[in-house]
């Protein structure tokens, strides 16, 4: 995803709210520096299966007359890239080149017809019969991977005057929609005319870098494009890719709060506070931690070796800050997850000390969930037009009117994909 320039979350922020607010020092107290870490670093934006043909009731081969159909969100500066097999092959797919299909020309979302993109490809992971007859295709096969491997293991583009046009066997259409949204439409065309052929299952992907499911003249990345080019079997990949697709998100300043009743900060299950929702929407911290006045709280909005309150990126961006605390307190902390309409990452009401009151330390990201604020309506992750990057203003979003609950949907595995949060006891 790309870095998009953010005015929003500096608003109201001011220096004193970098510091405790209430900072003690009185004795048998410990003193903490949290530091709060963007490292979102995902190789893309989307990705996915494609199993069920449109029409169909479940997961099948893409017959002739039929079609695949996946939904994806991409913008501008993004490609588009897929693998289906060829099945009337031993290690044939079709797919655009490395580099893909561009999503957008001159300002403008693709759309239509773009089957001149697409190639037919050998896998070079095994050996080739005769189209339509080898004992070691998948119609005929007796089992996955049971083909002698291929001398030239390398990916290469099939040329050969022995099979109809690329565009004769496949056609391949992007429908654009709002706000990043398309739709990318795989037919099967084969029939008496050319080559009657089915298409299996397989993934998609939207990326900037390319490269993404293998390069022409290399090996194959034994990723899982194998699995697909010779059975049809998109699972393998199409989990490596998840675990690679994620947005970008810059994060927001922290509010904190040092406490001993829980639920002072937020509470799941509850309607988030006046604060909150200014945090979890605009990204400032600044009434969020007014509302805390003569508390131990306060907010950390200058990242490592800026000048001024401001989000931080992946990345280098941290926020630090230091606590003071004695045994039998907690630490809750909210940062605005930015790609979101009213998303942030919380840590609720974590022990500060063990049962034997020593301090802890080192990483405590598995504590951070990332929740909703439940205060305005959601749009999807990085491309919604009321969310903060976008939005011509702070609190624009169409109101929600629920409650604080953990994201169930979010846009990458885990949140230690995107933050780490870490506290170090010192003297």
């Amino acid at each position: 995803m790309r870095k998009k320039s953010i005015l929003y979350v500096v608003f109201g922020l001011m220096a004193a709210f970098l510091v405790s607010a209430n900072a003690y020092a009185t004795s048998g107290t410990q003193k903490f520096i949290v530091s709060v870490d963007n490292v979102a670093n995902y190789r893309f934006t989307d990705s996915g299966a494609f199993n069920t043909p449109a029409g169909a009731n479940g997961p099948g081969p893409l017959l002739p007359g039929q079609s695949y159909e996946w939904t994806f969100y991409g913008g501008e500066g993004e490609y588009v890239n897929f693998a289906t097999m060829f099945v009337q092959s031993n290690d044939w797919f079709f797919g655009p080149d490395e580099r893909g299909i561009p999503l957008y020309a001159n300002g403008q979302a693709k759309s239509g017809d773009v089957t001149d993109y697409v190639k037919l490809w050998d896998a070079g992971t095994e050996v080739d019969q005769a189209v339509g007859e080898g004992a070691d295709q998948a119609p005929r096969q007796a089992g996955a991977n049971n083909g002698a491997a291929d001398a030239n293991n390398r990916v290469r583009q099939i040329l050969t005057d022995d099979l109809p046009a690329v565009e004769e066997l496949i056609r391949v259409t992007l429908t654009p929609g709002a706000n990043g949204r398309f739709i990318l439409r795989i037919a099967n065309i084969s029939g008496p005319s050319s080559t009657p052929t089915p298409f299996a299952p397989g993934v998609g992907v939207v990326h900037t870098d390319p490269g993404p499911l293998f390069v022409n003249g290399q090996a194959d990345f034994g990723l899982g494009l194998e699995a697909i080019a010779e059975d049809g079997n998109p699972a393998a990949l199409a989990a490596y890719l998840a675990n690679h697709t994620g947005i970008n998100t810059p994060l927001a300043p922290s509010a904190w709060l040092v406490h001993q009743n829980a639920g002072e900060l937020f509470a799941a299950g509850t309607r988030a506070s006046a604060g909150l929702q200014v945090l979890a929407e605009d990204g400032s911290p600044a009434a969020l931690v007014g509302s805390l006045d003569g508390l131990n709280a306060g907010a950390a909005a200058v990242g490592r070796g800026a000048t001024g309150p401001g989000p931080i990126f992946a990345p280098t961006g941290n926020y630090s800050f230091e606590i003071t605390a004695s045994p039998g307190d907690h630490l809750s902390l909210a940062n605005m997850f930015v790609q979101s309409n009213d998303w942030f990452f919380g840590l609720n009401s974590l022990q500060l000390f063990d049962e034997n009151d020593r301090p802890i330390s080192g990483s405590i990201t598995h504590h951070v969930t990332l929740y909703d604020a439940g205060t305005e309506v959601d749009e999807t992750p990085g491309f919604g037009p009321n969310q903060a990057p976008r939005q011509a203003g702070p609190n624009t979003g169409a109101a929600q009117g629920g409650v604080i609950q953990a994201v169930t949907d979010a846009p990458f595995n885990n949140e230690a994909g995107v933050i780490h949060v870490t506290i170090t006891p010192v003297n």
